[in-house]
């Protein structure tokens, strides 16, 4: 059995497991050393010996593995408790969690009880970080047009990460300087334990007090420590073989000896029946956690029992050990199972983003949404999870040439549109030139339609290098502003006399509502044209009083419909007032959709008087036709209509044209 073993191991200090001058005969030794190594021992099949090798290595995988874990943990104890904090796959964490994380785990008390949990961090964090800082580079170098900067990128989260990290390490090297110190204090401690086992086989001393100085050491050993892992099988034993040479060949009080190996033999029960327990345990980590919790108690806690139960015993708790071990070896293949479909699925993105590096794009807009697929895939990458250890490297190889490659890929699109920016940049240097020279201009009327050309000339042109953008922007933006800041100062300045104009013509209304006609046709039209020329004397009124001047046309056309003007001229008159209006304004917009307007009516007449001949040459054109209807006539009288319609539209159009040549 494990802690039965007495194969004469070396000691640590190089002594043999045995001093050849214990009082016992050396024959006595040996025969003890063959009967206490039956748990190797296996029943022969009628097929050879290859079976039993291959049985002894099954089992000895099991032992060694529950051994391994015990000598770590029984050389640091706060690795224990590893085991009560889930190991996550940190590959999948974002560079925000992980640092999160990594907080969360270096405010631990027992900070070799998060180890492994922080290296995994770390590990996870590099390859993430080297990969983005790979990225960043491969930018700079393609947009940086100045040989002589060096790259540099700053990450706040690198350096909480780095300061998190620090604190685990400084917490670790404190734990490991004040554990040396007691390892190889407790294993000379132990060592002498054992060297004081040996000598009390000594048939001459008094059994009651050897009995006692036994106990006594016992206690001793129970109490002396943690030592170093890479020692324990080997002092652990060393004292058991002591232990048990002191049962088996002292002529103790056989009571006393068969009450003690009844104890240990109820104790070692319990503990096969717990492991009997734990082979049904669905949580296979948890059921072997607990198992090398057993064998530690097993082993130090539970001293010998005797030879007839030995073997028998040590093999069962040994058979058990190797089920529990099978389970666990299935759960990891099952877990190497999903590493593999892990692989597959970050093989499918590396295929895809070997795609997209080949995928040509002629504009920005369409890069930008090739940038996006890429960094979905790279996010899907790491959220992909582990991959087999022994492709690991390769993989994260493969990813980083494909993304690396796809950036080469997109920027040599970038380093063909760049001759592109510059010339924007140059264009846009130009008008900030030219804005710089009209900003202090006070012609308005001729300048501020160049300032709205030139702003919207500014829009049409491309990006220009993103290290002059906002520089260059700035320095038009401010010529603008500087310019349409005085026309705002100039025309504040103009609203005063506009407000004086609106006092004067809302006291002219009233004046224009007392006015009677004479009855006389001309004297009456000089007159009423008179008013219209006071009233345009009077200048312009705000935009937000212009309503005064519907009223105004409102009096004039009741002043019209008393006249006897033929319908044209009142027409006229009417638009004429309108245009006029508009003029003053300067609403340049407005005289524009009315000259859209009235080209757009001029066409519907003349549609309509089409219309209306060709219909009427349907009746005129009947055999039957010996004078003309109603219906006819009713024609006629509508193209009459339509035709002095057209031509005071007609009339409307040439005095618009008239005004723009003007």
């Amino acid at each position: 059995m494990l802690e039965e073993k007495n194969d004469n191991l070396q000691e640590a200090d190089g002594k043999s497991g045995i001093d050849v001058n214990d009082s016992l005969q050396n024959n006595e030794i040996e025969t003890s050393i063959s009967e206490t190594t039956t748990e190797d021992k296996i029943s022969l099949p009628e097929n050879g010996t290859e079976n039993i090798q291959v049985e002894q290595t099954s089992h000895q995988e099991a032992l060694d593995a529950i051994t391994n874990s015990n000598a770590e943990e029984s050389e640091d104890e706060t690795l224990k408790e590893r085991h009560d904090i889930p190991m996550q796959d940190y590959d999948t964490f974002s560079l925000d969690t992980l640092v999160d994380e990594l907080r969360k785990l270096v405010n631990t008390d027992k900070v070799m009880s998060v180890k492994d949990h922080i290296e995994e961090i770390k590990k996870s964090f590099l390859i993430q970080f080297n990969h983005l800082i790979e990225e960043k580079k491969e930018e700079f170098n393609a947009t940086n047009q100045d040989p002589n900067e060096d790259f540099q990128y700053h990450s706040p989260l690198k350096s909480k990460f780095d300061e998190y990290y620090n604190i685990f390490r400084e917490k670790r090297n404190a734990h490991f300087k004040n554990l040396q110190s007691n390892l190889k204090s407790n294993l000379e401690n132990r060592l002498a334990i054992v060297d004081e086992l040996k000598e009390l086989i000594n048939p001459q001393e008094n059994i009651k007090d050897t009995l006692k100085h036994f106990n006594e050491l016992r206690e001793r050993w129970k109490n002396a420590g943690a030592i170093p892992k890479d020692k324990y099988n080997h002092v652990w034993n060393n004292y058991h073989f002591h232990v048990e040479n002191f049962y088996d060949y002292l002529h103790l009080d056989r009571e006393a000896r068969d009450l003690d190996f009844k104890y240990n033999l109820e104790q070692k029960q319990k503990i096969i029946t717990r492991v009997e327990e734990l082979v049904n345990e669905t949580d296979i980590s948890k059921a072997f956690r607990e198992l090398q919790d057993l064998h530690r108690i097993w082993k130090e806690d539970i001293g010998p029992v005797s030879k007839e139960y030995r073997d028998v015993i040590w093999n069962k708790f040994s058979e058990l050990t190797k089920k529990i071990h099978d389970k666990r070896e299935l759960l990891f293949e099952s877990q190497r199972a999903n590493e593999e479909q892990n692989l597959e699925i970050k093989k499918g993105i590396i295929a895809t983003i070997e795609l997209l590096a080949t995928e040509k794009v002629g504009s920005h807009s369409q890069w930008l949404v090739q940038i996006q697929k890429v960094e979905a895939l790279r996010n899907d990458f790491f959220a992909a999870g582990k991959v087999p250890s022994d492709v690991n490297e390769q993989t994260w190889a493969a990813f980083k040439t494909a993304v690396r490659n796809f950036n080469s890929f997109k920027n040599s699109f970038y380093k063909d549109i760049k001759k592109d920016q510059n010339e924007n940049l140059n264009k846009k240097i130009a008008l900030v030139a030219k804005a710089k020279e009209l900003q202090e201009n006070t012609d308005f009327a001729a300048t501020t339609p160049i300032m709205k050309q030139i702003q919207e000339e500014w829009k049409q042109i491309g990006h220009v290098p993103k290290k002059y953008s906002d520089k260059i922007w700035k320095e038009f933006k401010d010529a603008c502003n500087h310019y349409f800041d005085k026309l705002k100062e100039h025309k504040s300045e103009e609203n005063e006399e506009e407000v004086a104009a609106f006092d004067n013509k809302k006291a002219y209304l009233d004046t224009l509502r007392a006015f009677e006609l004479t009855g006389d046709h001309k004297t009456d039209l000089d007159a009423i044209k008179l008013h219209i020329e006071t009233w345009k004397g009077f200048g312009k009124v705000p935009f937000s009083r212009r309503h005064i001047e519907g009223k105004f046309n409102k009096i004039l056309d009741a002043l019209f419909e008393k006249l006897s003007l033929s319908k044209k001229d009142t027409e006229m008159m009417r638009f004429s007032n309108r245009i006029d209006s508009l003029s003053e304004s300067n609403d340049t917009r407005k005289l524009d959709n009315e000259k859209i307007f009235i080209i757009r009516k001029i066409e519907e007449v003349q549609n309509e008087i089409f219309q209306l001949e060709n219909n009427i040459q349907f009746f005129t054109n009947t055999k039957n036709a010996k004078k003309e209807n109603s219906i006819v006539l009713e024609v006629r009288k509508n193209i009459a209509i339509h035709k002095e319609s057209l031509e005071v539209w007609k009339d409307k159009l040439k005095q618009l044209r008239n005004l723009n040549q003007e």
